[in-house]
Order: C-alpha cells, then sequence, then structure tokens
C-alpha cells in the first residue's frame, strides 16, 4: 500500500511538472529521445514527418511534442498535407531541405558522376576511389565502362567499343608489372615500422613479433599498391563505370534532379528518372516540383542558358593551350586585401559602427601595425583544422587550370570554391608519369592515347558531348576556380599534404606559390602547406590506419 501512495504521488508530481501525462510519455518515446528535456532527437521513423514536425514547429507556439501528439499521431497523411500545402501553396523553398535522404548510384560513368557533383550546397557525395581499388574487372567477359547508347547506335559503335576496351586492356595488363616495379624501386627494407614490445620505430628486418610483421607488410602493400593505381588511373576512360552514395536535403535533390533531366546526354536524363522513382519511396513531398510545370519550365530556362552561351562563344576564336598550366589570372593588391581582411576582423568587435567607418579608420593605421595584426591571426593557428576566422573570406583568387581530368576529380570535390568547366576533348594533350617511360610501356601508353584522339576526333564532329566518354583521365582539362583566402587556406593545405596524389600536390603547392608572390604576407596564413616530395604518398598514412585497427582488436579483446 506504501509503495503505491509513493508511485501515485510521483506520478502526480511528473503531471505537475511535465506537459504530458504518463501514457502520453509512452508514446512520446517510440517516436522522440525523451519526453521531458528541452534538447531532443526526432526519431519517428518517416522521414516526411520528420520533416513537416520541423516545418509545422515555426508556426506554432505549441512544442513539437504536442503537436506530434495533437496533429500527427492520429493522422497518418498529416506529413504529405503540411508539405503539399506549404510548398505548392506558399511556395516556401527551404521548407524542401527539412528532408533527408541517402540514396546509392551503382554504374554510372566519370562524365555524369562529374555532373551531379557539380552541385554545391545540400549534397555530400562519397565515390568509389581509383586509388585503392583497380578496375580491371569484368562482367560476364565485358570490361565495366558505360555503352553511350547515342554512339551505340551510330556508325561510331565499333571504334568507340574498340577505343575504350583498348584503354582497358592497357590499364589492366599493366596493374602487376607497375605494382612490382613500384615495390622494388620503394623496397620494404627502406621504411621503418612501430615495434609493439618497445614502441620505437624499425627497420622492417629487425622486427620480431609475427604481428608486426605481418602489420608492415599490410602497410607496405597497401601504399605501393595505390602508388601503383595513381600511376595507372590517367588510361581509364570517362566511361569508367564508378558508384557514388548521396546524403542530401529534398531542396539539393530537387534541383539536382531538374539539371540532369535538362541535360543532353541520355544517361544523366535516364539517372534523373531512376534517382526520382527512389526518393519518391522516402521523401516524395520534398521533390514533387523537380518534374512538374515549374520544374520543366525551369529545364527549359537551363538549355535556353546553354544554346545562348553556345551562341555569344562562336563569335571569338581562341587559341588552344597545350601542356599543364596553373596560372593566377585575377587578384587585388595585397594592401587593399590586408584592409579588407582587418576591417572585417574588428567588424564583429564593433557595435553601433558601420563597415564604411572601420575601414576608413583602418587605411590610417600604418603598414607595420596593419601587418602585426595579420600575424596575431597566424600564430594563432596550431594545425589546418584551425581554420583563418571569416574575415579571411574578404580576399579572392582566380585560377585558370590546365592539368589531367584525373585531378581534375579531386579538386571538383571542395564545393565550396566557384569553378566553371568544358567539355572534355582530346585537344590539350596528355600527362605521362615518369614512371610509365621508366617501365618501358610509353609505347602502350601512347598508342592508347592516341587511338582515343583518333575516335574522339571522329566523334566529336556530330557528338561533342557524347565524344567525351572514350576520352582518358589522363588528357589535359580545362577549369578555373575562383576561391577566397580562407577557402584557399583549406584546400591548399589540405591537397599538399603527404598521402595525397602526386598530381594535385604539385598543383596545390604552385597554387601558394602563386598567392605568396602576390600576398606575401596573408599567404603566411597558409602555414601548414607542405612543400616536401614523398617516394610512397601513402605510406606514412597507412601507418596510422594499420595502428587505428590494432587498436581496435585489442578493444574488442577486452
Amino acid at each position: 500500500m506504501e509503495k503505491r501512495n509513493r508511485l501515485l504521488i510521483i506520478e502526480k508530481q511528473e503531471k505537475t511538472l511535465s506537459e504530458f501525462s504518463i501514457k502520453e510519455k509512452k508514446v512520446i518515446l517510440n517516436h522522440f529521445s525523451n519526453t521531458d528535456d528541452n534538447v531532443f532527437a526526432i526519431t519517428t521513423p518517416r522521414q516526411v514527418d520528420r520533416g513537416a514536425l520541423m516545418s509545422r514547429y515555426s508556426r506554432t507556439d505549441k512544442s513539437m511534442r504536442r503537436i506530434f501528439l495533437d496533429e500527427f499521431l492520429q493522422n497518418k497523411n498529416r506529413g504529405d498535407e503540411f508539405y503539399n500545402k506549404v510548398l505548392l501553396e506558399y511556395g516556401d523553398d527551404s521548407v524542401a531541405e527539412l528532408g533527408e535522404a541517402q540514396i546509392a548510384i551503382e554504374g554510372l560513368s566519370n562524365i555524369a558522376v562529374k555532373k551531379i557533383e557539380d552541385r554545391r550546397i545540400g549534397l555530400s557525395y562519397l565515390e568509389k576511389s581509383s586509388r585503392y581499388v583497380a578496375w580491371n574487372k569484368k562482367i560476364n567477359g565485358e570490361y565495366r565502362f558505360y555503352k553511350e547508347p547515342t554512339l551505340m547506335k551510330s556508325k561510331f559503335s565499333e571504334d568507340y567499343v574498340e577505343t575504350c576496351n583498348f584503354s582497358f586492356d592497357i590499364y589492366s595488363k599493366n596493374i602487376e608489372p607497375m605494382i612490382k616495379y613500384i615495390r622494388e624501386k620503394y623496397p620494404i627494407e627502406k621504411y621503418s615500422f612501430k615495434d609493439s614490445k618497445t614502441g620505437i620505430e624499425k627497420s622492417f628486418s629487425k622486427l620480431t613479433q609475427e604481428h608486426d610483421i605481418k602489420s608492415a607488410n599490410i602497410i607496405y602493400n597497401g601504399s605501393t599498391k595505390a602508388k601503383a593505381l595513381d600511376i595507372l588511373r590517367g588510361i581509364l576512360p570517362a566511361s569508367t563505370l564508378t558508384n557514388v552514395g548521396i546524403t542530401g536535403n529534398g531542396r539539393a535533390f530537387e534541383y539536382m534532379l531538374t539539371i540532369l533531366e535538362s541535360s543532353e546526354l541520355e544517361e544523366e536524363q535516364d539517372l534523373a528518372s531512376k534517382i526520382k522513382k527512389e526518393l519518391d519511396t522516402v521523401i516524395k513531398s520534398f521533390i514533387r516540383r523537380s518534374d512538374d510545370k515549374y520544374g520543366k519550365a525551369l529545364q527549359k530556362y537551363l538549355q535556353e542558358l546553354k544554346k545562348t552561351s553556345k551562341k555569344i562563344t562562336k563569335e571569338i576564336k581562341p587559341k588552344i593551350i597545350l601542356g599543364v598550366k596553373t596560372h593566377l589570372v585575377d587578384h587585388e593588391l595585397e594592401k587593399t586585401a590586408i584592409d579588407k581582411i582587418i576591417t572585417s576582423i574588428m567588424y564583429e568587435q564593433s557595435p553601433s559602427t558601420s563597415y564604411h567607418e572601420i575601414m576608413q579608420q583602418v587605411k590610417k593605421l600604418s603598414e607595420q601595425k596593419k601587418i602585426k595584426i595579420i600575424n596575431e591571426f597566424i600564430k594563432l593557428r596550431q594545425n589546418r583544422r584551425h581554420r583563418p576566422p571569416r574575415a579571411f573570406e574578404s580576399v579572392y583568387y582566380t585560377f585558370d587550370l590546365l592539368n589531367n581530368f584525373g585531378m581534375f576529380r579531386d579538386f571538383h570535390r571542395h564545393r565550396v570554391l566557384t569553378l566553371e568547366r568544358q567539355l572534355l576533348t582530346t585537344d590539350h594533350g596528355y600527362n605521362t608519369p615518369d614512371e610509365i617511360k621508366i617501365l618501358g610501356i610509353q609505347k602502350d601508353y601512347q598508342e592508347c592515347m592516341e587511338k582515343t584522339k583518333q575516335t574522339f576526333d571522329k566523334i566529336r564532329i556530330k557528338y561533342p558531348e557524347q565524344g567525351q566518354y572514350v576520352v582518358n583521365f589522363a588528357y589535359n582539362y580545362p577549369y578555373f576556380i575562383k576561391f577566397n583566402l580562407r577557402e584557399a587556406c583549406h584546400l591548399i593545405e589540405l591537397r599538399t599534404i603527404p598521402q595525397g596524389h602526386i598530381d594535385y600536390r604539385r598543383v596545390a603547392q604552385q597554387m601558394f606559390k602563386e598567392i605568396h608572390k602576390v600576398h606575401p604576407n596573408l599567404s603566411k596564413i597558409m602555414k601548414f602547406v607542405d612543400l616536401k616530395e614523398y617516394d610512397l604518398e601513402r605510406f606514412e598514412s597507412e601507418k596510422k590506419i594499420q595502428e587505428k585497427r590494432v587498436n581496435i582488436k585489442k578493444i574488442e579483446n577486452i
């Protein structure tokens, strides 16, 4: 009896303190992480309900859990109804960002995946690596490259298939010889590994523990294979089929679908239909406008933009550039750049003062004083993850770039920067790694590139867009990027880390040198740029990964 009375008293107190009854709390815990805390996770299974709750939340003074109990629990279509009303009647685009989904696409070309990854905001991507995975496997006796429908129905079908197969043959037959060559050039005895008994770095021959020898081989084999595949990836054609996982919100997916629908390429149009079909199963209400009358109008607009751009471009006859280029084509005087950054730094801490007034005061400071201020912020950075403050976004650089398509794919992942690119062609020559010459396969390599050029030149006359599929990663590709100093700091420091691919490391290093020439004081904010060269770029990184694997196993065995 006493226990029962105590429980009744506790229940009465809980009712007083909480806006929910015991019964309601039981229901709430099936849809939220807790019942009474002011911070909670929304765990209700339907994505449309999670997003609709977030949006409804902004239009009422009720708590979210109360909204759920009163408006969503009994009405299974509440989320859909709410989105239909808000999106269609009011056109509140930001509401579409509340619906999220993850999709996987397998077997799309490197042309299509770049079009998808052009979308910069609201989507995150993870793509199959050309560094850790060999691309020589056949399915039903055929290499995995995209059989472009327009070309397959044209007089170029035989040339197209034969050229892609030839590229894969050259790539495949040289994987083992390249790995062997790399391991002969960089023997395991040259490198040191951690001895688990002493914690000291030792040469391979001095390791005595069996598990240390095994770990050393895993590290060495992984880094040498990555090096070999890095060198050979230039042989792969853009038709090579890859996989990509995408996480994003409804608004971003909706725009991506519209872009793909407006494409001239059948693969991209087909992908739009397939992606839409799958997204309809999880966030249908968030992407319904991608192909309705508004979506179709946007598709037409995008197509007209392209036509108009082509039309005005015919008026100029640009000179075709060969080789590799990293050229800083636009920047401002360092004096002006420093004034902008210091003004932006001071603005946040200057209540009731306008940007213009602060700028006027900054201009009166001595050059010595200004540089001292910049140096204060340089000193504060202790590692590359300590990003400079947003004030450093006030200064911009534009780089005109011409480097191989395989390398472009790595820079393309930096979605914050402004990037414009052209069609992939064979016009600008191709990159030949030194190891290709040393290994003695330059003749095969050149024959592959020349065969590609011959086929491409035939196709491009009638099908310039479709011709891209046959072009190898080694061919040089023109694009320009514009980024601010803060983003330059992130990109250049990240892309010069030791484990980076040699191609993009060299371009990032050159970018730093170009910026340093024009902004010698500001460039010091990029204090973690690595300008050195490395034999096995992945070696130190593989050591750290293997050490983590060993530590995880130790924890699992406890």
